[in-house]
């Protein structure tokens, strides 16, 4: 999580929303991103989906069998969704999302039992640093007069 919290760290330095996913195979680094919807005018440029192109691509598979995915804030439906179909089977993450969360907090895509493939979830996990960079970056945001 300390990796995805240095992603996070990035996106703030680039002004994007500093959220940070890290995947790892076995022991193995396999993907680092941040979100870059910005830089990217990408609606879908969020860092899970980000690092899981990038972790399909070093592992030559679709399917992200034997993978953890560490993101700093709960996924959204959108990165829920591709987490499933990556079959990634461990999900950890930092924050809660109240607005979008489909771990936990508004929806629980990833343990769904009407759905083809479910994830191991580890919740809250540096929850105090990975809430606080995003409270930061939008206080600054509404200080600046942005949404």
């Amino acid at each position: 999580m300390r990796l995805a919290l240095e992603e996070a760290e990035q996106a703030l330095k680039e002004d994007e929303v500093p959220i940070g996913a890290v995947i790892v195979h076995g022991e193995r680094v396999v993907a680092r991103a941040h979100n870059q919807r910005e830089q990217l005018r990408d609606p879908t440029a969020h860092a899970e989906m980000i690092a899981i192109t990038q972790a399909a691509a070093a592992l030559g598979s679709w399917r992200l069998d034997g993978c953890t995915l560490y993101v700093t804030l709960e996924p959204c439906p959108m990165c829920a969704g591709a987490i499933l179909q990556a079959r990634i089977p461990v999900v950890v993450y930092g924050a809660a999302d109240p607005k979008a969360g489909a771990v936990r907090t508004l929806y629980r895509l990833l343990e769904d039992p009407r759905l083809n493939h479910r994830c191991q979830i580890v919740a809250h996990v540096l929850e105090e640093p990975c809430s606080a960079i995003l409270t930061r970056f939008f206080q600054a945001q509404r200080r600046l007069g942005k949404k």
